[in-house]
């Protein structure tokens, strides 16, 4: 048993993680204090809300970094210019000027992030949209990072196998609202009076769908191409708002991107054509057509809340067509939710192919087990439950099953460049994968 998994390992650690992030504020003279820094945190739309604002931001005209779990970087940025601050990746900046992540990491470890911090404020950006998690605040990540806003998205489980807790879950997650000078909330999520109560002085905005919030999206529209709706009541006339990437979450991750451009002073024009300027992020929601006559979409989703919203937000293009999902279980992460993530997809569902998730030491056909059953007291059938562990083999699987009309769903890894098995990471992509598989078929 690794020492880590040891009973109360991760608080004998706490100061261990303060010292560390102290030197490391220390050596790259505290970065972030030279930036208007952003945070986001949640359990699912962080990554898209923060590619949103970043994208809104830089149109325009205020250069911004990012720092998310996709990639990280700021306009500008060039492989000439990290080399000259020794600053290694394997992967070069794109014209945007970002860096697509390998590592299995959202906030990184303080002393990456700081020496990328400073990477970014060195080359003149005035904001920093700062994916938040968790982890990262429970072990003192940001030390020494200013917080002007702060975004919550929602707080569903995830991470019970670090935190032990829900309670203790929510609770890290608001200490990065108890830094915030203003907070941004989504008034739909259960625990949002926990993070307007922490966040200091009550200098927080609501927003939302349901509940009443000073964002409040009504005449909402859902297409496969985005979404459509009005706000009312926060500028003259009703906001009109358009996205280029569809899902009911998405009107909650631009929701809180029009929040956030109001508070730093954005005209209405310049938060509306910030918002439709993205057209995708990567492993969000990528649909991709190779003249296949069904429909394919790569997503990250991995936490039944995710599941939950993925499966709602879609359908199968012709009416009787299926839907094909594929997806496993990361090993040794929280176990609790794999048969309720396995009831979630086998309630929407057609066909479901159980394969590997980063399983790193632990049997992955054992985690398929635990999704099985979940599958099964959904009422699917054994004939409609495959397992195919090797993750290639069983999204080409998926590929060749598939008819007219059908959708294929290949979850769990998004945008990840690698696979963790127990003898390490080995270089995986679910969309080139799924690439190739389609590429397969016309030949």
């Amino acid at each position: 048993m690794s020492i880590k998994n040891l009973p109360g390992y991760n608080t004998a650690v706490l100061p261990y993680h303060f010292v560390k992030s102290l030197a490391a504020g220390t050596k790259y003279g505290f970065p972030g204090k030279k930036l208007r820094v952003i945070g986001v945190t949640g359990t699912n739309g962080k990554t898209t809300t923060c590619f949103m604002l970043w994208k809104m931001l830089n149109t325009a005209g205020h250069k911004t970094g990012l720092m998310t779990t996709v990639g990280w970087g700021v306009p500008g940025l060039t492989e000439k210019k990290l080399a000259a601050r020794k600053i290694k990746t394997e992967i070069a900046p794109d014209q945007d000027g970002l860096i697509k992540q390998v590592e299995h990491m959202t906030t990184s470890d303080s002393f990456t992030l700081n020496q990328r911090i400073r990477a970014i404020a060195d080359e003149g950006a005035e904001f920093l949209i700062l994916e938040t998690t968790s982890h990262a605040l429970s072990q003192f990540r940001i030390l020494g990072i200013p917080i002007e806003i702060a975004v919550m998205t929602n707080v569903t489980h995830e991470h019970l196998d670090y935190h032990k807790t829900f309670a203790r879950y929510v609770a890290a997650k608001s200490k990065l609202f108890k830094k915030a000078s203003y907070g941004i909330i989504n008034r739909d999520d259960p625990s949002y009076q926990i993070f307007a109560d922490a966040t200091p002085h009550k200098k927080y905005t609501f927003y939302g769908i349901k509940n009443s919030a000073s964002y409040h999206a009504t005449d909402i529209k859902l297409s496969a191409s985005g979404v459509e709706y009005t706000i009312s009541g926060i500028s003259e006339k009703p906001l009109a708002i358009k996205t280029q990437i569809p899902g009911e979450f998405n009107v909650y991750n631009s929701l809180a991107c029009v929040a956030v451009g109001q508070k730093l002073g954005l005209t209405d024009q310049e938060i509306k054509d910030g918002i439709y300027a993205l057209s995708e992020v990567e492993g969000r929601m990528n649909r991709l057509d190779l003249g296949q006559d069904f429909e394919v979409i790569v997503d990250f989703a991995h936490t039944p809340d995710a599941f939950e919203k993925v499966f709602t937000s879609v359908k199968a293009p012709s009416k009787n067509g299926r839907i094909i999902s594929l997806f496993g279980g990361a090993g040794q992460r929280d176990k609790t939710t794999r048969a309720e993530r396995g009831e979630i997809a086998g309630k929407y569902s057609d066909v479901c192919i159980l394969t590997e998730d980063d399983p790193r030491d632990e049997d992955p056909a054992a985690i398929a087990e635990m999704f099985k059953a979940g599958c099964k007291k959904a009422g699917m059938k054994d004939d409609q439950i495959l397992i195919e562990l090797d993750r290639k083999k069983a999204i080409e699987l998926a590929i060749k099953l598939a008819k007219k009309g059908d959708l294929v769903l290949v979850l769990g890894k998004g945008h990840e460049k690698t696979i963790l098995r127990a003898d390490g990471p080995h270089p995986f992509e679910d969309l080139k994968v799924t690439a190739a598989a389609l590429k397969n078929l016309h030949k």
